[in-house]
């Protein structure tokens, strides 16, 4: 799978969220405001990881589909790795 600009900026900007919440702590702020960054970071992730499965998922039916393939276990394997994400 080729990774397009749209997945590559989503997860520099989930490293840039890191590196803040990292600065956060080293400044010493709020755990409140840290732990709402972190849940940022991770709903970020889990977005980013929701997005190259998807993506990855209609590349590989249209492949299976121009060369006459069942596609009922590409689904099964996306689903899979959506839930051992989570």
């Amino acid at each position: 799978m080729e990774y397009n600009s749209q997945v590559k900026n989503r997860i520099k900007r989930v490293e840039g969220q890191l590196r803040g919440i990292l600065r956060m702590m080293e400044q010493g702020e709020d755990c409140k405001d840290v732990i709402s960054q972190l849940s940022a970071a991770k709903t970020a992730l889990d977005r980013s990881i929701g997005l190259v499965v998807s993506l990855n998922l209609v590349e590989c039916v249209r492949d299976s589909q121009h060369s006459g393939e069942n596609t009922d276990e590409l689904v099964k394997e996306a689903v899979n790795l959506l839930v051992k994400s989570r």
